[in-house]
C-alpha cells in the first residue's frame, strides 16, 4: 500500500518546516487586496504563518507579511488571523 505524502510549507516568522493542515495561509490576490486562505488554494501570492498568537504578533510587530507578499497589510487582516484562534 502506498504512504501519503504529507505537503510540507515553512512558516515564514519562526522559519520552521510543518505540515500544511498546521498552517494559515495568507495570500496577495492578483488584484492586490490580502486575504486569508482557509482553502490553501487560492490563487496569488502566499505566506504561511504557524497557528500560534504569538507568532502572528511578531508578524505584525516586524512587518515580515509586508515584505513577503509586497503590499501593505491592513490591521483588520492580523484581527482576522487573532479570530481564527
Amino acid at each position: 500500500m502506498k504512504v501519503k505524502k504529507i505537503p510540507m510549507r515553512t512558516c515564514v516568522v519562526t522559519k520552521e518546516k510543518l505540515p500544511k493542515m498546521e498552517l494559515v495561509r495568507v495570500v496577495r490576490t492578483p488584484e492586490y487586496d490580502v486575504v486569508i486562505d482557509l482553502t490553501g488554494k487560492a490563487n496569488g501570492r502566499g505566506a504561511y504563518l504557524k497557528k500560534d498568537l504569538a507568532v502572528f504578533e511578531k508578524a505584525k510587530k516586524s512587518k515580515i507579511l509586508d515584505r513577503i507578499l509586497e503590499i501593505e497589510v491592513k490591521d483588520a487582516i492580523y484581527d482576522e488571523l487573532k479570530n481564527l484562534l
